[in-house]
């Protein structure tokens, strides 16, 4: 198994390779598989992220879920920690302290980890088994975490990637929150006792 240092060199080298535009397209078909899975269906309070230009592209979801009168929320860098508010709109984002991310601002409403039904949760690279490599900071470990002791177990969480961010075994440290799913562009793997992976489709 690679380290996590490698493993994130290698996804490096693989994304350079992918022109930005090429990235949005292949945006498109994981955005369209995350937006069918029953969870998010059912689910009313979504944590979304605000896609950096490296990651699989979220904004066009963000205002369509709005639209369908989902609640949307965007994490908040705040430290070393996350907070979740309300996206209300493009014209009340900020940019954030961490990368320049556009995040709520301060005036937005802010909820808790505990209010949440689903987490669109981006990564370094994914397994088939839930693994996530985040980029080192930990912010989303630290977040999920609050909700994990919960008598329901927290958030429902799906980590979404383009098909060469999945690898075979992502290094796994005691503090790493695993997904219950995995949505890439050909593949959305659910995470159970067992891994069921679906492939175009099909179990």
């Amino acid at each position: 198994m690679e380290s996590k240092k490698e493993l994130r060199k290698l996804i490096s080298m693989r994304k350079k390779q992918v022109p930005l535009e090429e990235r949005l397209l292949r945006s498109v078909p994981v955005m369209e598989r995350l937006m069918a899975v029953p969870e998010f269906c059912k689910a009313e309070n979504i944590l979304f992220y605000w896609a950096m230009p490296d990651e699989v592209h979220t904004q066009e979801a963000v205002m369509k879920c709005v639209a369908e009168g989902k609640n949307v929320f965007l994490p908040v860098v705040d430290g070393d920690n996350l907070r979740i508010r309300r996206f209300s709109g493009k014209a009340s984002l900020v940019p954030g302290e961490s990368y320049s991310i556009p995040e709520p601002d301060c005036g937005s409403e802010e909820v808790r980890i505990q209010d949440i039904d689903l987490v669109v949760v981006p990564g370094v690279a994914f397994d088939a088994t839930g693994g996530r490599m985040g980029r080192g900071k930990g912010f989303y470990d630290r977040l999920l975490a609050g909700a994990s002791d919960s008598c329901q177990g927290g958030p429902y969480k799906v980590g979404v990637c383009f098909d060469f961010q999945m690898v075979d075994a992502v290094p796994r440290e005691p503090h790493d929150m695993l997904m219950d799913a995995v949505v890439s562009e050909t593949g959305i793997c659910i995470v159970e006792k067992r891994t069921e992976c679906v492939k175009n489709g099909t179990r």
